[in-house]
């Protein structure tokens, strides 16, 4: 595995569990609550089994997001698709937003496997673009029917699922280093300040893609697809000519704009 993808890896890579905590709704435990807990301690992960039991979790919550929402789904609802014990269930996740952060992570990982083929071998811009954000859209494809109720949740500013928040600040950092692997490996000359700040302006592209592909209803969503490669080569076109001498002032106006907006 290349240095890079490692670095993409370790910025997501997933949480150690966490001690045992209250599930909603219980004041105090009585004396299934502590024998809950007790099960939690005693089956502390040790290798692929702690993973397995951390992935069976994840994919019932999401089944359960699926079918009933993300609001309406509990944690005790959870652990029981499971099959485990609520204790068990908040040893290894605090709360139904940090199973949805491993969820992210995990599509990462998918998502920088998926993008080896191109970046490995491609050298055009527009070429190592498309085939990075179109990536994405296959990775996250088998989640389309649950994204739209998924994003609206992440589109609330104070959500902990939103992709600009604190919480999601590793994953978005992690995002953004891959879009800095797109632009370094490729044949193209880009100007100091805007070679910076590229990979965040290229997560924002992606971001968008991905917000149109929520809400595309087309078969097999092709046209998500159109719109990437119809915007992938716009997008190249317009880091050459922020080459030019009449565009630099242009450029540190808009990067200035941004740094405003986003920092």
């Amino acid at each position: 595995m290349s240095r890079s993808v490692t670095t993409h890896l370790e910025l997501v890579s997933v949480p150690k569990p966490r001690s045992p905590q209250t599930p909603e709704g219980a004041a105090s435990r009585g004396p299934t609550g502590g024998e809950e807990l007790a099960a939690a301690r005693d089956e502390q992960p040790r290798g692929s089994k702690g993973e397995r039991t951390r992935a069976v979790i994840v994919e019932a919550a999401l089944r359960l997001f699926r079918e009933n929402g993300y609001e309406a789904t509990t944690m005790r609802a959870i652990a029981k698709e499971a099959g485990v014990a609520t204790g068990n269930a908040y040893y290894y996740y605090g709360s139904k937003e940090e199973m949805l952060q491993e969820f992210y992570a995990r599509n990462h990982a998918e998502h920088v496997a998926a993008c080896r083929p191109v970046l490995d071998t491609e050298t055009r811009l527009t070429a190592r673009i498309r085939g990075v954000v179109r990536a994405l859209i296959d990775v996250q494809a088998p989640y389309h029917a649950f994204a739209a109720k998924l994003y609206k949740h992440a589109a609330e500013p104070a959500s902990p699922l939103s992709p600009f928040g604190t919480v999601a600040s590793p994953r978005r950092a992690a995002a953004i280093a891959l879009y800095a692997e797109v632009i370094s490996g490729a044949h193209i000359r880009v100007p100091a300040a805007l070679r910076k700040r590229l990979p965040e302006l290229l997560w924002l592209y992606s971001l968008g893609i991905v917000l149109y592909w929520v809400h595309d209803s087309s078969p097999g969503c092709e046209k998500t697809y159109r719109l990437i490669d119809s915007t992938a080569p716009v997008a190249e076109r317009l880091i050459r000519l922020a080459r030019l001498p009449v565009l630099r002032s242009m450029t540190r106006q808009l990067l200035s704009v941004l740094d405003n907006v986003l920092h």
